[in-house]
């Protein structure tokens, strides 16, 4: 009888498990499918628009695309971060100016806070650039794909989710949007965030960042339906897991890992804002179309994008994000990426 009432708790148990995880991957299509074509391609035509100058770092165009950018998170909700006066991360000219004389301004980081509801201490950084190189000989260098393709890509990923918290399915951990300043001089803003985190190092288990996801590379002339990801397995093999899963599951993208490799001479792993978190032990994912050409070019424009390929690429970091965030563990850090 005692062998018979363990089996059955361990059924209903297990019933109930198996019940919730068909309810998360039920929302988690949802409000993936609320990533849609037509708000992208608003966002990106506002952030990549002639009047933002580029976006050079700590530039008046700039800092007009980040005043739009928080007025998107307030429009769909979501605040600034817990512990924090603003949705700006300051961060002064002095510290950007330190390793290369390159004259910039003062500048900030923006970010914006969605809290977990049973894990909150336990931070999901989605990041992306919002600073290009600014106008040359008078021509305004948009930066349609570099990076406005993942700085509206974070808009729509929050409002997901924010509309998630609202219909009462909160994210189990917290997820914290920054969009980084100053990475096309060196990271800058990224750098600035692992050195002056708003949370602890140790709690931030994964960084999800997005860079350059509106276009093809000629090794995909034949078709946008791809994403290169790099760094997933550098750290952890959870996440890794996490993102074939969460691709198999609701994307189905073809993940080309070409540039994982670490002999690659690109070293596309060190040359964007997840690198910052790598370094600091952070399990981190890089989503990436590779390089066009039109990379650094004032013909990077949004008439270019493929918005079918950015809606679904945004989609799949969403989806990696909703598994993190709703998982039963945090992603374990199992390798050194020595």
């Amino acid at each position: 009888m005692k062998k018979f009432l363990f089996l059955l708790i361990t059924f209903i148990g297990f019933n109930s498990f198996a019940q919730e995880v068909k309810q998360t991957e039920i929302f988690a299509t949802k409000y993936l499918n609320t990533i849609t074509e037509s708000d992208l391609k608003t966002l990106l035509y506002i952030v990549a628009s002639d009047e933002m100058e580029g976006r050079e770092t700590g530039s008046p165009g700039q800092k007009k695309a980040g005043e739009y950018l928080i007025s998107q998170y307030k429009k769909n909700g979501v605040p600034f971060p817990k512990g924090a006066s603003s949705y700006y991360q300051p961060i002064p000219a002095s510290y950007l100016n330190k390793r290369e004389r390159d004259n910039l301004s003062d500048s900030e980081n923006i970010w914006a806070f969605i809290e977990g509801s049973e894990k909150p201490e336990e931070i999901i950084v989605i990041s992306a650039h919002y600073d290009h190189v600014g106008m040359k000989n008078g021509e305004v260098y948009n930066g349609a794909d570099d990076d406005g393709s993942g700085t509206v890509a974070l808009v729509e990923i929050a409002q997901a989710f924010a509309l998630a918290k609202k219909e009462g399915h909160s994210p189990k951990r917290s997820l914290l949007f920054i969009h980084m300043t100053g990475e096309e001089h060196g990271l800058h803003g990224s750098r600035y965030y692992s050195e002056n985190p708003l949370f602890p190092l140790k709690n931030t288990i994964t960084d999800i960042n997005i860079d350059m996801i509106g276009r093809r590379d000629e090794a995909h002339s034949s078709s946008n339906n791809y994403i290169y990801l790099i760094g997933s397995d550098y750290l952890s093999s959870d996440l890794y897991a996490i993102c074939e899963k969460a691709n198999k599951e609701y994307v189905q993208l073809n993940l080309d890992y070409t540039f994982n490799d670490k002999k690659d001479p690109n070293r596309f792993y060190y040359r964007s804002d997840h690198y910052n978190f790598a370094k600091n032990g952070i399990p981190s994912v890089f989503l990436f179309n590779g390089v066009h050409a039109d990379y650094h070019k004032e013909s990077d424009e949004v008439s270019k994008i493929e918005f079918d390929a950015l809606t679904k690429r945004t989609q799949l970091a969403f989806s990696i994000a909703w598994e993190i965030a709703n998982g039963e563990n945090r992603p374990v850090v199992d390798k050194s990426d020595e």
